[in-house]
């Protein structure tokens, strides 16, 4: 009788049956999984405290005006981002931005027209990164103490040329494109900036050139004995950043109108933070474009609500500090956390 009982009694579970469910439950830590979930979440609270605060914050015209301030910036973390994931970085670009500023303003007293003014901005910026990239994958030379001394000498140059003067009286075309709209709405560089992104998501996420980006990250010395152009990857990727560089610098020209000794001064720095705020790190083999996307417009809505309360720029400066220290400090911390609980 006691073994037909206990044929009929229901078996009950294993007891690892009950730990899967328990690790399979969803916990508030498991986001910071998802970095780019986070930053969805920050960008909702950011809007949602502007709009309380702000009354004009979701005007359309204001939040339309708002992309202006960070477009150029956006443009540039592009290929920093994918600089970043090869363990790479550009502490240039700004210089670059004000050395083919630069150089646009002598082709334009030259009489070059718009469209060369465009093509004159891209090959002055293509030539710093290639500069940068020699002397990176040729020499074998740190890539921040590179691009450090390249920021002196690009700086340096501008400044030379220019002295206390400025270069002015641009086209009106170019002020058209640096800040004009498509169809009254979408400002330009905004819209060349979501373009941009596509073409970098698709490159990075979808082809096999971007999964040898992360290849490189993770492991370069591996890469390169699994038959990885390492070198040459990096080479590109410096090209890649000064040419994108040089598109900023043509539509931040056209919509200051004007080139002066310290345009784009210190965007280095916000361009750096935007890229390591996107979740890429700053060790290299992670990252995602769509993380930087949604960086550029948490940082950008940040700035465009201290800018409608009045706030000083000094602040922001304060904040882009902070938020860079938080997001280097912050994942690492966290890891370290998890791996003593263990």
């Amino acid at each position: 009788m006691s073994s037909m009982s206990s044929m009929n009694e229901p078996a009950s579970p294993p007891r690892s049956r009950y730990r899967i469910d328990e690790k399979a439950r969803f916990q508030p830590r498991d986001l910071l999984r998802h970095w780019e979930a986070l930053l969805a979440i920050l960008l909702v609270l950011v809007c949602a405290v502007n709009g309380l605060l702000l009354p004009h914050f979701f005007d359309p015209y204001n939040l339309a005006d708002s992309t202006f301030n960070f477009s150029e910036k956006a443009m540039i973390a592009l290929p920093m981002a994918l600089l970043i994931i090869c363990r790479e970085i550009d502490i240039s670009v700004s210089a670059i931005i004000a050395l083919a500023s630069v150089a646009m303003g002598l082709a334009n007293q030259a009489g070059v027209p718009p469209l060369g003014l465009l093509l004159v901005a891209i090959a002055t910026g293509t030539a710093c990164g290639l500069l940068n990239g020699a002397l990176v994958t040729r020499l074998g030379l740190p890539s921040i103490v590179v691009t450090i001394g390249s920021m002196s000498l690009f700086r340096g140059l501008a400044s030379v040329v220019l002295g206390d003067q400025a270069f002015t009286q641009y086209p009106e075309v170019l002020g058209d494109w640096g800040q004009g709209y498509f169809f009254d709405v979408l400002p330009r560089p905004f819209v060349v900036w979501l373009l941009a992104a596509v073409v970098f998501a698709v490159l990075l996420h979808v082809t096999r050139w971007g999964r040898r980006l992360y290849a490189i990250g993770n492991n370069p010395v591996a890469a390169r004995f699994s038959g990885v152009a390492v070198d040459r990857y990096r080479l590109a990727l410096f090209v890649l950043t000064g040419a994108m560089a040089g598109l900023a610098a043509f539509f931040l020209t056209g919509r200051i109108g004007s080139t002066r000794p310290n345009i784009a001064m210190g965007w280095e720095l916000e361009i750096i933070t935007v890229v390591i705020l996107g979740g890429v790190s700053i060790a290299g083999g992670t990252g995602s474009i769509g993380g930087v996307m949604l960086s550029v417009l948490v940082m950008g809505m940040l700035t465009y609500g201290l800018a409608l309360a009045n706030i000083p720029g000094i602040i922001m400066t304060i904040v882009v500090g902070a938020l860079l220290l938080a997001t280097i400090a912050i994942p690492r911390l966290l890891r370290g956390r998890q791996g003593a609980g263990r």
